[in-house]
């Protein structure tokens, strides 16, 4: 029952070995710096992040439309027939009038960053025409027609505040928003960039790993074949009982049940890079990444104080915090100054023009014989004012939230890098000890099987010591990769992933 249990986890492993090399017909070597340029030119996270800043600036362009002129014309025609009412003297009705308008109405209004708004407006053409009944001394009506006149005007209408809406109004608290967004939103594509590169540094360790692991299960599984071809040999000729025989086979098996678990999860870490360097996981299912680097243990010195003066300066997460503070200000000052009544200066010029034609009439306008002026204060306060006290209430209360809140990430923000510092530390000293433990589970083994050889040992004890070599063995390189990867998790937590890996943010 057991040979059957063994011939087909055999064969289920030249299976798998075999599917994997059809599935896997391609190898590309790539360095660390290689996947990370791939990453950062086709990673979706990121590019999708980077769509953020070009909505920011549009929104922010589209919000200075608040300072465009606007022009309207208005063209119209009129009729107006009115009854000349009664003689007082002699009580008969009087004759009335009929007028035929024609105007032509170009106007530009708009307003300007202090506020200031302006209406300019004129009447082009103004021309009338019409009869008027008149009676003659012999009480006969008489229709008499008034030929036309022209009566072209021109003016400016402004209206400055002075309280409300005067250092600040919804436009500009708007385009000062904006402004405070489209930064916060470069530093979301900074932190986005900063995370998928972190993420590709541990994922591009994990598969180093994998793939020395695998290594490691095959000589794992060589020693057990090894030991197992000895121990048939040696139960042939009556020198060993066929137990020891069984337990190598025993140990054998569960040594490919091991090479399979890692070929499984060096597929798997296959994808998970992939999945962050590629944009089209179809072009890349067929290649077999191989990483170029090493995993080496270079000592780094650590110092807290500076980790720590970096996470406060360079963590763009928290930039972004402060830069919303400073928005929720720029808030908070807006519906302060919608506390305060309205009290606006406003003022009127212009000039009237009137003539039998055309050129007549404008030539009036030009020599200023009728001007129209008008200046004045315009004064207006809400009685209970509750709306704009409770929205300068509720800005006063999410600022408070967000200090808090800007409190507790600065705090994070330590506790992260000191974990990160501390982690790194003792990875580092996970290294030296367990290469120690590899050497010694090497030295262990080696000698527990001259002893087999001669006689003093036992099977049981080699294959347990076959084991803990592997086992050491993959503890090593997993303390290699964990020590690299802490590294890695250390420069995100103080916002150094560019100049860790020589990098330049580039948005446009």
């Amino acid at each position: 029952m057991f040979r059957n249990q063994f011939i087909f986890v055999a064969a289920f492993a030249a299976l798998f070995t075999a599917d994997a090399q059809t599935q896997t017909n391609q190898t590309r070597s790539l360095t660390l710096g290689e996947t990370i340029r791939l990453s950062l030119q086709h990673n979706l996270d990121v590019r999708i992040e980077r769509y953020a800043p070009q909505v920011a600036e549009f929104n922010l362009s589209g919000v200075y439309s608040a300072y465009d002129p606007n022009f309207s014309f208005r063209a119209q025609q009129s009729y107006d027939s009115s009854p000349g009412g009664f003689n007082p003297i002699s009580g008969l009705p009087s004759p009335g009038n009929r007028t035929y308008t024609e105007s032509f109405r170009p106007g530009l209004s708009g307003a300007l960053p202090s506020g200031l708004s302006y209406d300019v407006n004129s009447d082009l053409a103004n021309r009338t025409s019409g009869t008027t009944f008149v009676t003659d001394t012999n009480g006969v009506v008489r229709e008499v027609n008034r030929g036309f006149q022209y009566r072209p005007d021109i003016g400016i209408d402004l209206a400055q505040p002075i309280l409300k809406n005067f250092w600040i109004d919804a436009a500009r608290q708007q385009i000062w928003v904006d402004r405070k967004t489209l930064k916060i939103s470069e530093l979301g594509v900074q932190q986005r960039i900063m995370d998928v590169v972190n993420r590709v540094e541990q994922a591009y360790y994990d598969l180093i790993f994998a793939i020395e692991n695998v290594r490691v299960q095959e000589k794992g599984l060589e020693l057990a074949e090894r030991l197992l071809s000895e121990n048939k040999r040696r139960v042939e000729v009556g020198a060993l009982a066929p137990l020891d025989e069984k337990q190598a086979e025993s140990q054998a098996a569960a040594s490919r049940a091991d090479l399979l678990s890692a070929h499984r999860d060096l597929d798997a870490q296959q994808n998970v890079l992939k999945n962050l360097i590629a944009d089209d996981y179809k072009n890349w299912h067929d290649i077999s990444i191989v990483p170029e680097e090493k995993l080496l243990a270079i000592p780094e010195k650590f110092n807290l104080m500076e980790s720590w003066a970096k996470g406060m300066t360079q963590r763009p997460d928290l930039l972004q915090s402060r830069i919303d503070i400073e928005r929720r200000d720029i808030v908070l000052r807006y519906d302060r100054n919608q506390l305060y009544p309205q009290l606006d200066l406003i003022g009127s010029y212009g000039r009237n023009g009137l003539g039998r034609h055309f050129g007549d009439a404008w030539d009036t306008i030009s020599q200023e014989q009728n001007p129209k002026y008008s200046y004045g204060v315009l004064f207006s306060m809400p009685l209970s004012n509750r709306g704009p006290r409770n929205r300068y209430r509720a800005s006063q209360a999410e600022k408070e939230q967000a200090l808090l809140i800007l409190k507790r990430l600065e705090q994070n923000i330590l506790v992260q890098i000191d974990d990160s510092v501390k982690l790194a530390q003792t990875d580092f000293q996970r290294v030296d000890a367990t290469r120690q433990a590899r050497l010694y589970a090497e030295a262990a083994l080696d000698a527990e099987q001259k002893k087999l050889e001669n006689g003093k040992s036992t099977s049981f004890i080699v294959l347990q010591l076959q084991r803990d070599l592997t086992q050491a063995r993959s503890a090593e390189i997993r303390a290699l990769a964990d020590y690299n990867k802490a590294l890695s998790q250390l420069a995100f937590n103080e916002g150094t992933v560019f100049e860790r890996n020589h990098l330049a943010l580039n948005l446009k």
